[in-house]
């Protein structure tokens, strides 16, 4: 990204950018899986993850081989993609990649990723602190669902120009230090994550790239309190539904997996048959290695 996003005084920059994402998004390459033979990734398979990730900040992989998804796999293809330092939470496993299912018990079965219900729009790690941005993420299908489970996603930098050409003063609302706020975590009487407050865009001090910070729930979450922050918020919401044509809906199947930079994403509500539905989440501190640095 050659201009700075939240500089709504830089016309000319922000239209040569514009021009440039809506023109990949007009060949329809984001519609594009990537099959991977193995178990390891070949370099044109690395090359096509990474340029699909460049492009728009997502890639959906499928694998030949099913079998072979396992969390080692997941591991591997991360580093590959430069991605080294995994996000533990308090759900991940010990490797710090997370087994998500239906949990009927446990401090598990209270967070809704756990559950069959619907999840809402979000980027991962919205309610982080600043040391542990999620800047990328890997979601791998071991097993599907029997109905139901589909994946939603929209780039980010797609509704950051969408928000943008509707009113430049919603991204000023949306850069704000305090105009999303995300309060604490209180489990069993105590603080176990403090309140989160920041903006919902900002630029990435590390790739210098976009940056968002979203969730669509309606409750456990503090939008500031002005006219101009709850038009930007409705506007966003507008947004988020299938029928604007840059929202992808992708149902995966064994052996499938994304890749994103953490865009905009939600799931939809599933009905498991006799296995669980499982999925294998890695969430990182860096962001998908690019194949032309946007810096340059």
């Amino acid at each position: 990204m050659n201009f700075n996003p939240l500089d709504l005084g830089d016309i000319t920059g922000y239209q040569k950018w514009r021009e440039q994402k809506v023109r990949l998004y007009d060949k329809a390459a984001h519609l594009n899986v990537i099959d991977i033979k193995g178990d390891k990734l070949t370099k044109a398979e690395l090359s096509n993850l990474k340029s699909a990730c460049d492009r728009f900040n997502y890639s959906i992989y499928r694998m030949q081989k099913p079998e072979l998804g396992s969390k080692q796999f997941v591991h591997e293809t991360g580093l590959l993609l430069g991605l080294k330092r995994l996000d533990g939470n308090l759900c991940s496993d010990e490797d710090n990649i997370t087994s998500i299912q239906v949990m009927s018990s446990g401090r598990h079965s209270v967070y809704i990723p756990y559950t069959d219900k619907k999840l809402t729009w979000h980027t991962d790690g919205y309610y982080n602190a600043d040391d542990r941005t999620i800047r990328a993420m890997i979601l791998h299908c071991v097993r599907p669902a029997r109905t139901g489970g589909e994946n939603l996603m929209l780039d980010h930098e797609m509704a950051y120009i969408q928000l943008r050409d509707e009113n430049p003063l919603y991204i000023e609302a949306f850069t704000q230090a305090n105009v999303l706020t995300i309060p604490p975590n209180i489990e069993n009487g105590k603080e176990i994550r403090a309140a989160k407050t920041g903006p919902v865009f900002s630029v990435d001090p590390i790739s210098h790239t976009l940056h968002m910070r979203f969730s669509a729930r309606t409750r456990n979450i503090e939008w500031k309190d002005d006219s101009l922050t709850e038009d930007a918020v409705a506007c966003m919401r507008g947004l988020l539904n299938e029928n604007n044509p840059y929202v992808i809906s992708y149902r995966m199947q064994a052996g499938e997996g994304i890749i994103a930079n953490n865009v905009l994403h939600n799931r939809t509500a599933f009905t498991d048959g006799e296995e669980k539905r499982l999925l294998y989440r890695a969430r990182y501190y860096d962001r998908v290695d690019e194949v032309v640095s946007r810096k340059s």
